[in-house]
């Protein structure tokens, strides 16, 4: 078995924390295990480790969140989707590239997994065991629907042919084989009325894992004209059908079966799911007073003071301020859809920048200020900027800069001018280092 991590996502519905480089999954708003800020791909790669799958795992994102992956779960083998075109050509190209470049057998099961969905590592023990069901049931396709906990319009629903042989609240023995029953329709995200009937027929939420062997999915593509080798299938990723996996394959397919997971599941996807998982109510500089149900997030260097607010959120980065009813945000994305600049804040494998300023001077000249933060021992590539010069302060730590074939010691004071198309890099010592940087130019 070959496990494919889908990170994908623009990042709004958690905006201002997100953005097109910093999605979701990326935001250190959870606690992990030692009381440590955690993200929620940290959480899910942890979890991993525990049910014994990191090996054989695999993400599957843009190049835009590569560094950021690295930062977080250091070097793990990665799938660069060329562009954001849905789950469809994401997992088709994840298959090819596990086939063609990692020499998986096309009889091998993959196993799609999104990164961004909060759960126990229970989860992942079940996952483990689809292709088990796949087998021993001989379908094309075997999903993991959850057990839902009440009627509700957010999430798909999996309609079962035959109620699963165990009671709804009990889990199977790791020994046992995994119950597994037809999948008879789907239902996208129905009213209220109609999901209470469905779960009074014993329906399950989709949570889109799905699991199916390799060649199946490379069968589809020849079979819609598409190229099914790997170097074709990136080649043509623009032009793939831009739709959900679901739609263009599982809803399609002549055999699909389902198994139950009965435990905790659920979407952080908005600020209000997001929040009940938050075990701080309060994150940066400033404080509450007298505030009930209500969550703040600053990510400023300057005080945010919150007092008296009930059932709120409150966020405070260099991207954007919200200041929401919680039961509001899950209208955020279409609120903030234009709002889309470069990300004034971004996380990379070296450290992490935050723009301070940025002017556009009257002869057309650009000024962009940035504050650096190498981590301890890491370094910025040895490179030049043919339209542009800097101007390095460190303010804090120490390290070596590099200026064409010149390596000179710096420290916390120094200022470091470097031209236009000149060679340059720097690298933290081990303690770190910190910097501000004035780019000027194009």
């Amino acid at each position: 078995m070959k496990l494919v991590l889908l990170s994908g996502g623009s990042g709004k519905r958690l905006w201002p924390l997100s953005n097109d480089s910093r999605s979701k999954q990326f935001l250190k708003v959870l606690t992990g295990p030692g009381g440590q800020p955690e993200s929620m791909l940290q959480r899910v790669w942890r979890q991993l480790g525990e049910a014994g799958l990191q090996t054989q795992a695999y993400v599957c994102a843009a190049r835009a969140q590569w560094e950021i992956l690295s930062s977080q779960i250091g070097d793990v083998p990665f799938i660069e989707e060329p562009e954001r075109r849905d789950t469809f050509p994401a997992i088709a190209l994840a298959t090819a590239y596990l086939v063609d470049r990692a020499g998986v057998d096309r009889h091998e099961a993959v196993v799609v997994v999104p990164v961004d969905h909060f759960v126990d590592t229970d989860f992942f023990r079940c996952v483990a065991r689809l292709p088990e069901v796949l087998t021993a049931s001989g379908a094309d396709l075997a999903l993991l629907g959850v057990q839902p906990t009440e009627p509700t319009s957010k999430f798909g629903y999996i309609r079962l042919a035959r109620p699963l042989p165990w009671p709804a609240g009990a889990a199977p023995q790791p020994t046992a084989p995994l119950p597994w029953a037809w999948v008879d329709a789907f239902v996208e995200k129905p009213d209220e009325h109609r999901a209470a009937q469905l779960l009074s027929e014993g329906a399950l939420w989709n949570c889109g894992v799905f699991c199916f062997r390799a060649g199946y999915l490379l069968a589809h593509l020849e079979r819609l004209g598409l190229a099914s080798h790997y170097a074709g299938v990136r080649q043509a990723f623009a032009t793939l059908p831009q739709r959900s996996f679901d739609y263009e394959v599982v809803e399609q397919a002549a055999a699909v079966v389902v198994s139950r997971y009965a435990g905790a599941w659920k979407d952080l996807g908005t600020w209000s799911s997001l929040s009940e998982q938050m075990e701080r109510s309060f994150a940066g500089l400033g404080q509450a007073v007298a505030c009930e149900n209500t969550h703040v997030v600053n990510e400023l260097g300057i005080p945010v003071v919150a007092m008296g607010l009930r059932h709120a959120v409150v966020v405070a980065s260099p991207d954007g301020v919200l200041v929401a009813d919680k039961a509001m945000t899950t209208r955020l994305k279409d609120v903030v859809g234009t709002y889309g600049g470069r990300p004034m804040y971004e996380e990379r494998r070296w450290g992490t920048y935050r723009v301070l300023d940025y002017q556009k001077l009257a002869d057309g000249t650009e000024v962009l200020t940035k504050c650096i933060e190498l981590y301890p021992a890491s370094t910025l590539s040895y490179q030049k900027h043919l339209k542009r010069s800097e101007v390095w302060t460190v303010i804090e730590g120490m390290g070596e800069v590099a200026l064409d074939s010149r390596i000179l010691p710096i420290s916390a004071g120094d200022v470091i001018r470097i031209y236009a198309d000149q060679w340059h890099a720097l690298r933290a010592a081990a303690s770190g280092l910190k910097i501000i940087e004035v780019q000027r130019g194009s």
